[in-house]
């Protein structure tokens, strides 16, 4: 396990503590319509206020232009979701990058850190600042680990001290437990539109696991390869030579992929186009492939029911519309009745969880999307390596203190 410096190692009495921390949640009408990214945090604050810290929170909301203040991605909905859970006030504050006055607040929270410049080229000046804010940096935010940024990667080089709060030690502690000290047979479940954006994660899990679900438009590459018409379905003509390269690996590394025998079509992607199931053979030239059908998924809870560890990135299907959510759902259903350690990471993923609600049966529901896959893919994330970098700097400076 890495070595970090965690909360319970330091005295926070009495200092300011910047945390970043991952609240790129879902907002309508000015109101968070998921806040489990939220809720997921609130253990850290508790623990630091606890301890004695006055705290700014920092994170990113959406992609606005850089140095742009945007009302759409401002922070203020999140601003009063964390009033209402700590019952304290937690003021938006929207120039703060040149001091905060904390002298009244317990809490706040900086306005989107998107809309300064050189955030997301990780601006050795504007890390500076956020260093100069507070006495502690701590990075909760696993989600932007595997990002080089200034408020995850360059503030480290510039605090006092750096520490990993809890919800990131979490992530570390439930990934490394599902993939590199897996219970087996090890099942992992990939959905999503492209073969390309997963591809290297794809390679990956062909070597470590015993099961591969492929799900969503991938699954479409991999029939196409196999031969199967799949009519106007989401693939990737230029990846299906790659898919065909995929299986036959998989197949060498003792790893089954296995295919749909049924599907569930429709003719438009539309919420209203009707939902038909057919065998795989029988799929025509105007079909769209939008879920598996019920003989797949009775095939793959087999399997599902047979594994010790699940890791689930991405549905099965078009699982937003009613009609083509059967599968992801009996998915989901048959992941929650297993005993298996189950973890679970991704945007649609999570919303899925929530849809069908099954968040307390999930063994670890990770917050990560892009970082939850390069750390399976075995990449090193800059945001832990500045804080096992700071980890050591900390220890040195401990163990000289002792002589």
């Amino acid at each position: 396990m890495t070595i970090l410096v965690k909360i319970a190692d330091l005295d926070l009495s009495g200092k300011t503590v910047l945390i970043r921390e991952d609240y790129n949640v879902p907002i309508k009408d000015g109101v968070v319509t998921s806040d489990v990214r939220i809720r997921a945090t609130l253990p850290t604050l508790t623990q630091a206020l606890e301890a004695g810290a006055k705290i700014i929170l920092v994170s990113h909301l959406g992609r606005p232009v850089a140095g742009e203040y945007d009302e759409a991605f401002s922070l203020a909905p999140v601003a009063k979701s964390l009033s209402d859970f700590l019952e304290i006030d937690v003021p938006l504050i929207k120039d703060w990058t040149n001091g905060i006055d904390m002298t009244d607040h317990q809490v706040v929270l900086c306005e989107n850190v998107r809309f300064e410049k050189g955030e997301t080229k990780n601006d050795d000046e504007l890390a500076r600042k956020m260093g100069q804010l507070c006495q502690v940096y701590i990075n909760d935010a696993f989600a932007t680990a595997h990002r080089a940024q200034a408020s995850t990667h360059g503030v480290a080089k510039y605090a006092a001290i750096s520490a990993a709060g809890p919800l990131l030690i979490n992530e570390l502690k439930a990934l490394t437990k599902a993939l590199r000290e897996p219970a087996t047979p090890l099942l992992a479940i990939v959905g999503g539109a492209k073969v390309s954006s997963k591809l290297t994660i794809l390679e990956t899990l062909s070597e470590k696991v015993d099961q591969l679900i492929v799900g969503g438009g991938i699954v479409n590459t991999f029939l196409k390869a196999a031969g199967y018409e799949v009519g106007k379905s989401l693939y990737e003509a230029d990846l299906v030579e790659v898919a065909s390269r995929l299986m036959k690996q998989a197949e060498a590394n003792g790893c089954e992929i296995p295919l749909p025998i049924d599907v569930i079509c429709g003719k438009e992607f539309d919420e209203e186009t009707p939902a038909v199931t057919k065998a795989i053979s029988d799929v025509e030239a105007d079909d769209m492939i939008m879920d598996v059908g019920p003989e797949t998924s009775q095939q793959l809870n087999k399997m599902i029911a047979q594994a010790n560890t699940i890791v689930w990135n991405g549905p099965l299907g078009v699982f937003e519309f009613e009609q083509f959510s059967q599968g992801t759902r009996s998915l989901a259903k048959a992941i929650a009745e297993s005993s298996a350690y189950s973890i679970a990471g991704g945007g649609d993923t999570i919303a899925a969880i929530s849809k069908f609600n099954i968040e307390d049966k999930i063994s670890y529901i990770s917050t990560g999307g892009g970082a939850f896959l390069e750390f399976l893919e075995g990449k090193k994330l800059p945001a832990i390596e500045i804080l096992e970098e700071a980890a050591r700097a900390w220890e040195a400076m401990e163990r000289a203190r002792e002589l």
